[in-house]
């Protein structure tokens, strides 16, 4: 935006908040996002909340900006769901691996299915010009 009778840009700015559960949440998102960050960004963590300010020349630049950097931290968030979640799934899983282990120590004896003894097949279509 500029100002019509001295022709100069006027700053603009936005700040960003999110709060997470955990102060190491929020220390990971803000790693995740910050090599996204432009020289108009500073990011910081503060307890379980991470605080981005960002300033641009116009308000167009801010809004690119704050929308980018909304996107970064919805990946970002996505992200260390899928790595809690399977964290979680195979902290649930180390008791089924000794009973699986067990198992397999007594199906020894028994003649293996067609399912277990079929090899998949694969072939490469792939044509050259």
């Amino acid at each position: 935006m500029t100002d019509a009778t001295t022709h100069t840009a006027v700053a603009c700015s936005a700040t960003v908040t999110t709060e997470y559960g955990t102060p190491t949440r929020a220390e990971r998102v803000a790693r995740a996002v910050g090599p996204d960050n432009t020289a108009s960004m500073t990011t910081r963590v503060e307890s379980a909340t991470v605080t981005t300010e960002i300033d641009r020349d116009t308000t167009g630049g801010l809004q690119s900006t704050v929308d980018d950097y909304v996107v970064n931290l919805g990946v970002a968030e996505a992200v260390l769901d899928a790595v809690d979640h399977a964290a979680d799934a195979d902290a649930g899983d180390v008791g089924d691996d000794a009973i699986d282990a067990a198992d397999a120590d007594t199906e020894s004896d028994i003649a293996p299915t067609e399912a277990s003894t079929a090899a998949e097949t694969t072939t490469d279509e792939t044509t050259q010009l």
